[in-house]
Order: structure tokens, then C-alpha cells, then sequence
């Protein structure tokens, strides 16, 4: 309907009601008095008249006469005129001469007859009007009596008109009368069907058993195009009265979901025009299609309560919480959009119900800050998962999470077409060492802005487990980069922030590189790497192959493949590849070695062709000589499982040490254990391993673990002084009852026996004095200083599979019905589950019903932050 005719509709009724509202005085001139010869004279093709034929009134029929005057004004406005015809004694008519025939009033339309009305069923005005009019509207008011007829009218209906049904306990009453004032202006637009038939009201899945009040649904056909599929009805929860039924349907003629692209303030709809609230689902561009559907699910339920509007971030500048969801604007003049982080949409839903629910919430929210800060002070309730900790330690600090796209079951694939290189970041947004990654995740997209061919993404696992499940993603976080149209890989390194920009920029170069000339293979191993790498430092590796070495050359390019991302390799197979590898002493299939931007190149004959044990070896060879312990190393060396033999130093190691070990250490092909050294003074930080083997690193906190050394776990963690933390110490205090002088040399098998030995203190450190008690300690001739408990350094608890998890959850849909937001994260999933410009419009027929299976009835993407906040679950060593 036009907007020029909903004023129309609009005036007229209130017109209408006016006049209904107000007795003018006068009202009996509307009644024309006439002899039978002028009225039937008088009679206009077209035009309805009620006429009540009489000789001398009688005492009794006095009342139904001044009944007829009182509704000659209400029939006046629908063109119908009233009138008392005067009989003469002497007429002995139809109308005029028969007994019976004075006890009707008859309805003409022209001079046609349409319907006689015995005098008692006009009682009083509401009665005259509902009968004239349902008369006069016969056609286009269809009457059912059965759930069969009702439902052929449904079925020639949808697709086309939609249907106004309503239920009288009987024909002549007030809700009567409205409903058929109503089908008088709406009769054009939407077809109207009325019963008396409690019966009928009951099988069409009303559930008020008071059948004694009359009832009106509006029915959706217009939208149901299968004839399998029901008309979706909207109940009008109002008594049936002429405005309350005007008001209902210019709601339900409203668009089912107004998108606005400007300040809430300034929105103005027919929602708010009538006296309703108006609700925002907050949005944003990469998660649109999942928004659209969560606000057209909420705006079914609200249908007729309340408006939704959605309101997109990217277009509007609002300077509210990044976390909030949802906002809500009353008809209230004054009162100011209230902004809010609702947790479902049945939280929505209440919200507009019940009008205490707002400020309710705004209490909630306030109190629960206030708990979680009146806990945090007081130290009462520590996580035992030092992630977990660190994570609710920081929880109100909004990411800027800007720069990274948020990817749906809906634009998964189609996001993986449109750059060269997509990275994702899979994640739950409860899970606290997902949160933790995501704050490494959102450094990386700082330093990466404006690099071309790469876009970072993100996708979270409790949102759409269907894409994880697809990506074969069983543990969170994990990041994979997917090369446009080709394959993926998949990280398996440490999660900080340098390690993971490294492995991104990495993947822009092929693994392995070729290399067309002698002249790139000389530069390659100098360190002169493609531009996009040339600000980072990585240890060049050259494979070297001849014609005659193809498998080997295969292998190696297969290796590179699996180990894209976390080694820099490049290939030279040419013709003259022979005199590249004569000059460093080696013969084809070769590995050359070169560190610290080819000071020194390293020839090394490459004799395995299994994929696997390439692979292996390539890892070993790029191992340093004589390493410096680290967060980020100390599982590569773990996993060599052997014996370590640990210079411990009170700050950087001497010249004359740093020779001495060097020497030792270079002797690499028969060394049978890993020699190393650790600086006391700075913090060697092993975050707590959260459900894998190899530790993980937080950006943001220090959280110093010992375990690979102590074979148990020993915490040293200081909020005051995080980045001074001296872990070797603790390391040291395990080994010895007291404290040995710096520098100390020591000896333990961590995979065998645990037996801790620690270097004669009159000795010095040179490579023969050490050989020498090598020999001592394999002849069994040196008695251990201490022993370390049998304890193995394992996870608290075996791995979950968390995508299974959320599929026991919601076996019926894979799309989350409820998604809770709160500060503060749970550590596991809760066991059952409850996500332009100026104003465009939707007719509601445009609009698609809700999907089957997928009602979007979840929050999920309207609130991007850094945590979803959960009910609190159990605790870690509680599960």
C-alpha cells in the first residue's frame, strides 16, 4: 500500500472513530422520512439504503426506532443512507400491506433487494452497522464453518493476498461491526474470512480456551508460495475494535525488517508512530547474512509488539561499547536508545514483553562487574589454568578486531576465492587460549595492513561448527592459510606474534624456491630473498639436484611442501648445478646450509629420499649448533628425547666459554646429546600447555613453567615484575639442595632415569675437561647430584573434541540457538545450548520466513570483542 493511501486509510478512520465517539446533535435529521412512492423514486443505481417500512409507530417498536436514527450517521459514512418510509393506511403493498413485512427493515442496493433484516436482530447500532455492512461486503467476506473450507481459502490465497481471519462469538456485536468497518477499507488489499464456529477458532492452534472473546489472526499467504507449506498467522493481541484492527494490520503492511544506516536517535518508523518500540540487531558487514536472519527471526516473534530494525556498525559512527548487540528505542519522547549485550534472542524477546527487563539487565551487568572486581581484589577466585587466568585477568580490554573478517558458513568459500592468500584463524570465542591467540592474531593484522595478496580472517567454531567440521579443525585455535583455488596449510608453531607473521609471509614464497641461475643461488644462500621477505631473518637452505637425482629432487619438493611456512628452501636442479655443489665439496642430491646471511655455507649430502625422513632431517640441520634456551625452541629440542647437556650463566656467556662449548658442540654427527646453555637473567617464559603437548606462548603475560626440566610443574610468576622473572634459578634450586656458584655446567637425561650431574667446579670449562667426564658419566664413575621425580610432564587433561561436543549439544541444527555473552570465559562448553544510506525498507513480502532448521536465532555476529561471556562452568581440575 502507498504511503498517499495509508494517510488516507489512517484519516479516514479517525474520522470514523470520531464520529462514532461523539453523539452530534441533530443526528435524526439523517433519517429521511418519505412515502413509499418518494423513496422508491428516490432509489440511485449503486447506492445502499436501509429502509424501515411503518403506519403509526407503536409503543414497541419505539426503541428498535430510535436505534435505525442513532445509526443513520455511522451509515452515512459508507454511503449507506437510512430512511423510515410512512405507509398509507390504504397501501396494501409487499412492503406496506403484510403484518410481518412492518416487523423488517429491508436493504436495497438501487432497487434491487439484497437482504430483509427482522427488527430483533437490529438492536442496537453496532448490531444495524455489522449486519448492513456484512450484507453489503457478502462476496468479499467469505463465512467458514469448517477447518476444510478455511483451508481452501488459504490455498487459493498464497502466493498472491494475504488473509484476515477472524473469530465473533456472534454476528451483530461490537468486535463484529469492526471487523466488518474494517473488511469495508481493506476488503481491496487482503482477503477477510469470519466464523462464529468456536470449533474452528480451536483447530486453527489457538490456545486460549476462552472462546467467549472474539479473535483475529492475520495470515501470512502471500509469502507461502507451497501448498504444503501453512500460512504463517500473527495473533492481534488486542480487543476488536475498529483502530486496534486498523493499527494491527498497518503493522503486519509494515516492513518485516527496516535496515538503517544512520544515528538510532534520528530513526523514525510506523512502530514508533503507533506507540511501540523499536529494537536494533547491531551488525556488520562480514557477518550481514547470519544478522539478517537472527533480526527477521526475532522480528516474527515481535511482529505487531515491536519493530527491528538492522543497524549496521560499518555505516553508522556510534560511540558505544564495541560489545554491545542490541539497542532498544522506546515511543517514549525524551528517552534514549538504550544500548545492551543480550545473550539470545529470547532475551530479546522478553526484553520488549516485560518493560522492567531493561533497566533489570543494566543492573546485572553492573553487579556482575562489580562481583568479578571485588573477587579479582580480594584474590578469592584464582583460576587453576594460568591461561584461563591471564585471559579473565584482562577481560575488559576491547580488541581492535577491525582489520580481521569475519567469515560465515555463507562466506566461508566465496571469502577464499577473492585474495590470493586467506588466512583463518578458527577459534572459540569462549575458550580462554583461543582468546589469548586472538590478541597475537590482531598484532599480526597491524603489521600485515596494507600487504596485498593476504587477508586475515576468522571463523568461530561455536558459531558455525559445520565449516570447522568441514575444515577438519578438531582443536582450538587453529590457523590455517588457504592459497586462492589451490591447497592449504596449516600452522603447528608457537602462537606469538612474530612466529605467526613469519609463517604468514613465509607462505607468500614457493617451498621450495627455484632458482633459475648460479648467480640467485649464490645471492639466495647471501640472504638476498624476495622483497616480501627481506625484512625478515630466516636461515637459507639450498637443495641441490642433477638430472640423474630426480626422486631425490621430488622429495625434496614434497618436503617443502609440508614445511611451507616454517623454513625458508630453495632448489637449484640446472645443468651446472654440479659446479655449484663442487665448490662447497659436495656432490648432487645435496643440502647447502647457510647461516647468518651466508657467512658460512654448510655442504651436506642428502642420501634419504622418503619424504618423511627429509623432512626430519631438514628440521634437525636447522637446529643451531650451541642454542641459547628459549620458549620458542625448547620443544624442537625436547623433541630429539635426548640428554642435555645445560651451561647455566649469570648473564651472557663468556668469550673463552662460549669457544669451548662451540667446540664441543660442533661435533654434531656423533653427538648423542643436545648441548645448550641458559641465562639466568632473562625470562625463559613456558606457558602452561592448554590440551597439547607443546606449550603455548601469551603475548601479553608471562607465565613461567619449568616443567620440561623439573618433570613437574613449578610456577614462578610475578605481576609486579613479569618480564624479570629468573626462571633458571628455579630450575637450578630443583637440582641442588643449595644454590651452586655461576657459571655452572649440568648434565640430565630427562627421557632416562632423570639422573641431574653437575661438572667438577675445580675444573675449567674446556672441550677435553668436558669430553673426559662425558666418558666418566657413561663409565658410571660420577654419582648424581639429584634425582627428578618419575613424574611425566603431561596435560592436566586428555584433549577434547569440542566439535563433537556442540553436536551432542544441537543434534537438530548445526547453527547455534542461543549464544551467551559474558566477560569472563568458560573453559569448557556448556552442556546444552539455549549469532546504504537513510532509511532502505522490505515490504514483509519480499521477505523470506524463517528458515527451517535455521531460524539464525542466535546473536553471533552482531558483537565482535574480546571474550563471549559465559555462566561460569567448572573449574579446570574439577572436569
Amino acid at each position: 500500500m502507498s504511503a498517499q493511501k495509508d494517510r488516507w486509510v489512517f484519516s479516514f478512520f479517525f474520522l470514523l472513530f470520531c464520529a462514532s465517539s461523539i453523539r452530534m446533535q441533530g443526528s435524526a435529521r439523517l433519517l429521511q422520512e418519505l412515502s413509499p412512492q418518494e423513496y422508491f423514486s428516490s432509489l440511485q443505481a449503486g447506492r445502499a439504503s436501509l429502509a424501515y417500512f411503518s403506519h403509526n409507530v407503536s409503543p414497541g417498536a419505539q426503541p428498535f426506532l430510535e436505534q435505525i436514527e442513532n445509526s443513520a450517521e455511522a451509515l452515512q459514512d459508507y454511503g449507506i443512507s437510512v430512511v423510515k418510509v410512512n405507509c398509507p393506511k390504504e397501501d396494501v403493498s409487499r412492503y406496506c400491506g403484510e403484518e410481518n413485512a412492518l416487523r423488517k427493515a429491508y436493504l436495497f442496493r438501487g432497487n434491487m433487494l439484497i437482504r430483509e433484516f427482522p427488527t430483533d436482530a437490529l438492536f442496537d447500532v453496532d448490531s444495524i452497522v455489522a449486519n448492513v455492512l456484512f450484507a453489503l461486503l457478502f462476496n468479499e467476506v467469505k463465512y467458514v464453518e469448517t477447518l476444510a473450507d478455511l483451508q481452501n481459502i488459504e490455498n487459493a490465497l498464497k502466493g498472491r493476498s494475504n488473509m484476515v481471519f477472524a473469530y465473533v462469538p456472534a454476528t451483530g456485536t461490537a468486535e463484529h461491526r469492526a471487523v466488518m468497518e474494517a473488511a469495508f477499507v481493506y476488503g481491496t488489499v487482503h482477503q477477510f474470512v469470519l466464523t462464529t464456529e468456536a470449533t474452528l477458532l480451536k483447530d486453527t492452534g489457538n490456545d486460549e480456551s476462552d472462546v467467549s472473546s472474539a479473535r483475529l489472526l492475520f495470515c501470512h499467504c502471500q509469502q507461502a508460495t507451497d501448498l504444503a507449506q501453512p500460512c504463517r498467522r500473527t495473533a492481534m493481541g488486542q480487543t476488536l475494535t475498529m483502530l486496534n484492527i486498523h493499527r494491527h494490520l498497518k503493522l503486519m503492511g509494515a516492513p518485516l525488517v527496516t535496515e538503517v544506516a544512520e544515528d538510532p536517535e534520528k530513526v523514525s518508523t510506523v512502530h514508533l508512530q503507533l506507540g511501540l518500540p523499536l529494537v536494533f540487531i547491531l551488525s556488520q558487514k562480514e557477518t550481514y547474512e547470519a544478522d539478517r536472519r537472527t533480526a527477521e527471526f526475532v522480528a516474527w516473534q515481535l511482529l505487531g509488539k515491536a519493530g527491528v530494525a538492522l543497524l549496521s556498525r560499518d555505516l553508522v559512527d556510534l560511540n558505544i561499547l564495541l560489545r554491545s548487540n542490541v539497542a532498544l528505542k522506546t515511543p517514549d519522547e525524551g528517552e534514549p536508545v538504550k544500548y545492551l549485550v543480550l545473550e539470545d534472542t529470547d532475551e530479546v524477546i522478553t526484553l520488549v514483553e516485560d518493560k522492567n527487563k531493561v533497566e533489570q539487565i543494566q543492573e546485572d551487568e553492573e553487579e556482575i562487574e562489580e562481583d568479578e572486581d571485588e573477587k579479582e581484589n580480594n584474590n578469592q577466585d584464582v583460576q587453576d589454568d594460568q591461561v584461563v587466568e591471564a585471559v579473565s585477568r584482562d577481560k575488559k580490554r576491547e580488541l581492535p578486531l577491525e582489520q580481521i573478517l569475519v567469515l560465515t558458513e555463507e562466506t566461508f568459500h566465496s571469502a577464499l576465492l577473492e585474495t590470493a592468500r586467506t588466512v583463518v584463524l578458527f577459534y572459540a570465542s569462549w575458550e580462554a587460549v583461543s582468546l589469548a591467540v586472538l590478541r597475537s592474531y590482531t598484532e599480526v593484522a597491524d603489521h600485515l595492513k596494507g600487504t596485498r595478496g593476504i587477508l586475515l580472517s576468522r571463523v568461530n567454531c561455536w558459531d558455525w561448527p559445520g565449516v570447522c567440521t568441514k575444515e577438519n579443525v578438531t582443536q582450538f585455535p587453529t590457523m590455517k592459510i588457504y592459497e586462492k583455488g589451490g591447497r592449504s596449510v596449516m600452522y603447528s608453531g608457537m602462537w606469538g606474534t612474530e612466529e605467526l607473521t613469519s609463517f604468514i609471509m613465509l607462505n607468500r614464497v614457493s617451498c621450495p624456491l627455484r632458482l633459475a641461475t648460479i648467480d640467485e643461488a649464490e645471492g639466495y644462500l647471501r640472504g638476498e630473498f624476495p622483497p616480501e621477505l627481506s625484512s625478515y631473518h630466516h636461515t637459507s637452505l639450498l637443495g641441490v639436484f642433477s638430472t640423474a637425482t630426480s626422486e631425490a629432487r621430488e622429495a625434496f619438493e614434497e618436503a617443502g611442501n609440508l614445511l611451507s611456512g616454517h623454513v625458508m628452501m630453495g632448489m637449484y636442479f640446472e645443468d651446472d648445478a654440479l659446479a655449484l655443489s663442487r665448490k662447497y665439496a659436495v656432490s648432487p642430491p645435496a643440502l647447502l646450509l647457510a647461516r647468518s646471511r651466508g657467512q658460512s655455507v654448510e655442504g651436506i649430502a642428502l642420501s634419504k629420499e622418503s619424504v618423511q625422513d627429509m623432512v626430519q632431517m631438514i628440521r634437525y640441520e636447522l637446529l643451531d649448533v650451541f642454542p641459547e634456551i628459549t620458549v620458542q625452541n625448547l620443544p624442537r629440542y625436547l623433541q630429539l628425547r635426548k640428554p642435555f647437556l645445560i651451561f647455566f650463566s649469570d648473564g651472557d656467556l663468556g668469550q673463552m666459554e662460549s669457544k669451548e662449548m662451540l667446540k664441543l658442540a660442533k661435533e654434531r654427527p656423533q653427538q648423542a646429546f643436545v648441548a645448550c646453555w641458559l641465562n639466568l637473567k632473562k625470562t625463559i617464559c613456558l606457558p602452561v600447555m592448554h590440551k597439547k603437548r607443546e606449550p603455548l606462548e601469551l603475548p601479553h603475560l608471562h607465565i613461567c613453567l619449568c616443567s620440561p626440566f623439573l618433570r613437574k610443574k613449578e610456577l614462578s610468576f610475578d605481576r609486579a615484575q613479569r618480564k624479570k622473572t629468573p626462571v633458571g634459578r628455579g630450575v637450578l634450586k630443583a637440582y641442588f639442595a643449595t644454590m651452586p656458584s655461576l657459571p655452572v655446567l649440568i648434565w640430565v637425561n630427562l627421557h632416562a632415569g632423570g639422573h641431574v650431574f653437575k661438572f667438577p667446579s675445580e675444573l675449567s670449562i674446556t672441550e677435553m675437561n668436558i669430553l673426559s667426564w662425558l666418558e666418566k658419566l657413561k663409565a658410571g664413575l660420577e654419582i648424581p647430584s639429584s634425582t627428578l621425580s618419575e613424574e611425566d610432564w603431561k596435560p592436566p587433561l586428555p584433549a577434547y573434541d569440542f566439535l563433537q561436543m556442540m553436536e551432542m549439544a544441537v543434534p537438530e541444527t548445526p547453527l547455534r540457538t542461543s549464544h551467551r555473552h559474558r566477560d569472563v570465559p568458560q573453559q569448557y562448553p556448556p552442556e546444552s545450548s539455549g549469532g546504504d544510506t537513510g532509511v532502505q525498507e522490505e515490504s514483509p513480502q519480499d521477505s523470506k520466513a524463517e528458515k527451517v532448521g535455521s531460524p539464525g536465532r542466535d546473536l553471533r555476529g552482531t558483537a565482535p570483542r574480546l571474550a563471549a561471556r559465559e555462566k561460569q562452568g567448572k573449574r579446570h581440575s574439577e572436569l
